[in-house]
């Protein structure tokens, strides 16, 4: 196997064979961004390739392992990160025009901890502008590589292309009100959103604080799990970050989930919801069930109301951190950023309060459900993968959004974990998706279960038809 014929491999699989030298990182690497060479002109996923750099870590990383040092499952694998995690080494533009030349004096910690876990970091990623909705109108958004003519999801775009198309062994994404989870399940990917609180957020750009997560993005649970693992746990520079130790999740992956009740609201699943997602889910109900997990209908939360506040309080925690270039350099933003921003500098602090009283009732009422089940199984989105031309109505109905945040939105409010995957292909030959939803910090059930269900099926493992 040689390592041109490896873009496709998981990335646990690609770390073993780097462990026992049957594969040199360098040579991996340098595939890796022939690859990017070679698709990317077409699919547009990466604002920055670091090439030089990228060979000279896989360079380091050969010599460690030659000398018997492993620092981990990263070691030597090529992975990406998206634009908004601060490097000292590349412009952190986070999806705008304003920042296309800012060189942060910092790395991320996510960045630093990859590093010190000898990842390979390949280039920064493409994202909508600043983490909202749409790319910067001066900016070539990337392209899904299952169907160019079908929507991406939003803002990790280029973490969901270049993940899928083969052009690294993962990446980091950001979900505020889903965009870990959309383009995970656009590109049929594997994406785990943490607990809040869980992947330090210093050194991020923020879109809106408090709903933010960074977190893995990957072609399998085990992919995901093993990012998780090394970027999760508390630090210093973030007093938000989880003080709880972090597990190995790598370790009890094969531990199955016979006993693990799951939780369906059967309404709040399916009521509304396109067939072909609904059956997708039941179908993958029948799975979990055949794996030994207990199905338990239970009674979904209030969550109607919560999500319609999804933009009014992205709005204001918006504009706050943008407060530094806006509007002083409004004329530098695109139009759908530009009006979030307006939108949260005009609320007033009733119409905040009111957001949060509804957020504390709705976080109140999940943990009461989760006290009868272990994991909740709902879709990530209501319709299969919608078309371009079917998402322009993006920026001019509010209620396409809060549509599409039904499954995502309200694990954002409550800052529960969430993995996605990949379980099945629609009509039209794109990915269907789903969620599982766990307790805090139990990201080690999820990608038990995640890796248990992807034991037994083969969704994840589905290629684009032009790139198989």
């Amino acid at each position: 196997m040689t390592s041109a014929s490896l873009h496709y491999e998981s990335l646990t699989r690609v770390s073993e064979l780097i462990r026992r030298r049957e594969v040199s990182p360098v040579e991996i690497t340098g595939a890796m961004l022939d690859r990017i060479g070679d698709l990317d002109g077409r699919y547009h996923s990466y604002a920055t390739v670091l090439a030089d750099r990228a060979l000279d870590r896989a360079r380091t990383a050969e010599a460690e392992i030659a000398k018997g040092i492993w620092r981990g499952p990263l070691h030597g694998v090529p992975v990406a990160i998206k634009d908004l995690c601060y490097t000292t080494f590349g412009a952190t533009a986070g999806g705008t025009t304003l920042h296309k030349a800012f060189m942060p004096d910092h790395d991320a910690t996510v960045v630093e901890r990859l590093e010190q876990g000898g990842a390979v970091l390949l280039g920064k990623l493409k994202m909508t502008e600043g983490a909202y909705t749409s790319h910067h109108p001066d900016d070539q958004a990337p392209l899904n590589p299952w169907n160019t003519e079908h929507w991406v999801g939003s803002s990790s775009t280029g973490s969901g292309v270049a993940t899928a198309a083969g052009m690294c062994y993962g990446s980091l994404g950001s979900d505020t009100g889903g965009s870990i989870r959309f383009p995970s399940a656009t590109c049929g990917l594997t994406g785990i959103k943490p607990t809040w609180g869980r992947v330090s957020r210093h050194g991020v750009f923020p879109l809106a604080d408090s709903l933010d997560h960074v977190g893995p993005m990957a072609r399998s649970a085990a992919d995901a799990a093993a990012i998780l693992g090394v970027i999760a746990g508390a630090d210093p520079n973030d007093p938000t970050a989880l003080q709880d130790p972090v597990p190995n999740y790598l370790a009890g992956l094969g531990d199955g989930i016979r006993g693990v009740t799951i939780g369906i609201d059967r309404s709040y699943a399916g009521d509304g919801i396109d067939p072909e997602v609904v059956g997708a889910l039941e179908e993958a109900e029948r799975v979990l069930v055949s794996l030994g997990a207990r199905i338990r209908d239970v009674g979904f939360p209030p969550f109607e109301k919560l999500v319609g506040m999804w933009i009014p309080l992205c709005s204001v925690e918006t504009a706050i951190a943008h407060d530094h270039t806006y509007p002083a350099r409004a004329s530098e933003y695109g139009p759908d950023l530009a009006a979030l921003i307006d939108q949260g500098r005009s609320l007033t602090g009733v119409e905040v309060g009111e957001i949060n009283h509804e957020r504390l009732k709705f976080s109140g009422g999940l943990a009461a459900m989760f006290r009868d089940i272990d994991l909740l199984l709902v879709p990530t989105m209501p319709m299969p993968v919608p078309s371009l031309e079917r998402m322009s109505e993006y920026g001019e109905d509010p209620g396409v959004l809060n549509g599409i945040l039904r499954f995502t939105a309200p694990f954002d409010f409550s800052g529960s974990p969430t993995i996605t995957l990949p379980n099945g292909i629609d009509r039209m030959g794109m990915p269907l998706s789903m969620q599982l939803v766990g307790r805090h910090v139990r990201e080690d059930l999820l990608v038990r279960a995640g890796h248990a269900y992807q034991s037994v099926t083969d969704w994840h493992v589905r290629r684009p038809p032009d790139l198989a």
